[in-house]
């Protein structure tokens, strides 16, 4: 689905939720939104597992390749 789409949906239920309910929603979506910024990381972070599977086996890194897909699906 498109984001626009998703937008345009979300967007939608929002507007069908009761007045008295609608702190609550943006407390909700307020406290998503932050949490999805603060667990992106700073490249540094990031960059300190670069290379991390140099030391593994052919075996161990498909292993590790094949579940990541896996969970992907």
């Amino acid at each position: 689905m498109q984001q626009s789409n998703i937008r345009t949906k979300l967007l939608t239920e929002i507007n069908l939720i009761p007045e008295e309910n609608l702190e609550e929603l943006y407390n909700f979506i307020h406290y998503f939104r932050v949490g999805i910024e603060a667990s992106k990381g700073t490249p540094e972070q990031t960059m300190q597992f670069a290379g991390c599977w140099n030391d593994m086996s052919d075996d161990m890194f498909n292993d590790l390749n094949e579940e990541i897909i896996t969970r992907r699906i």
